[in-house]
């Protein structure tokens, strides 16, 4: 179900997700509760860089309990919830490796904007990383010229399938809210049916599946090994920035004054540019 970093005490989690009744061990006066964040994550290797001390994770096929752990969060002291991972790049000047700070999720014609104090830490740990909105879809973007006209149409740098719906927990359920993602496939590269295959539905990738494909379609070869590359370098880049960040995904060097509760009050109306 989830990953728990193994600093976070098995109770506090299985308290958050409601299968339990809460210890009279726990202590919500204490910072080290309080700086506790959930994590959501597409895939399971992204979910195994995320993990750490005071993170809980959750991959793209836990979305129940995620949105049960979200419900219990504030009251169990956990104060923020991060969307991590890769990404597609839509601005044509990011490339494989590039990292994301969302200042907004867009979705259809809402914008939920990310807490401002968190997103400084991140920007300030990475250096170099892009600070710009995200939007967030339910399918994969794999054509150029969808990404363009992506692109055009929201002024996003980036996409993914995930940070929408953590976006709107995070709204619904007071919590403080960050995005970071990294470039994984740049806007003007194709991804091969091959390499969706092997994303399936689930957050375990499906290596069967891409050799199915890639067999009736030899052609793809040279496609999926730039795919393949491409990965190797954004999953390099992950497994440093997490270490970078340290515990709690930078958020615990927040005091609770610095979470700017204002901005996750609601979405806000979002104009397309023109």
């Amino acid at each position: 179900m989830a990953y728990e970093a193994h600093l976070v005490d098995a109770t506090l989690a299985q308290t958050l997700l409601g299968e339990r009744d809460e210890p009279d061990t726990i202590d919500h006066s204490s910072e080290g509760q309080r700086s506790h964040i959930i994590a959501f994550v597409g895939m399971t290797f992204e979910a195994r860089i995320a993990a750490g001390p005071g993170v809980l994770v959750f991959s793209r096929d836990c979305r129940d309990a995620l949105a049960v752990a979200a419900e219990n969060a504030t009251r169990h002291g956990y104060r923020g919830i991060i969307s991590f991972g890769v990404a597609g790049g839509l601005d044509p000047g990011l490339r494989p490796g590039d990292w994301v700070v969302a200042s907004a999720i867009l979705q259809s014609q809402c914008a939920q904007p990310t807490d401002a104090a968190w997103s400084k830490n991140l920007l300030n740990a990475i250096g170099g990383a892009h600070y710009a909105p995200i939007v967030g879809v339910d399918l994969p973007v794999a054509d150029p010229a969808e990404k363009r006209e992506l692109h055009h149409t929201t002024g996003a740098a980036a996409v993914d399938m995930e940070s929408h719906m953590v976006a709107e927990l995070a709204a619904a359920h007071g919590l403080a809210f960050a995005a970071l993602r990294v470039i994984v496939d740049p806007a003007e590269r194709a991804i091969p049916r091959a390499a969706l295959a092997g994303i399936g539905t689930g957050a375990r990738a499906d290596g069967a599946a891409v050799l199915r494909d890639l067999v009736s379609r030899p052609s793809q070869l040279p496609s999926l090994m730039r795919v393949t590359f491409d990965t190797f370098i954004a999953c390099s880049e992950m497994v440093r920035v997490r270490r970078l960040l340290g515990p709690h995904f930078g958020l615990a060097k927040l005091g609770p004054t610095d979470v700017i509760g204002a901005e996750l009050a609601g979405a806000t109306p979002y104009r397309s540019p023109t």
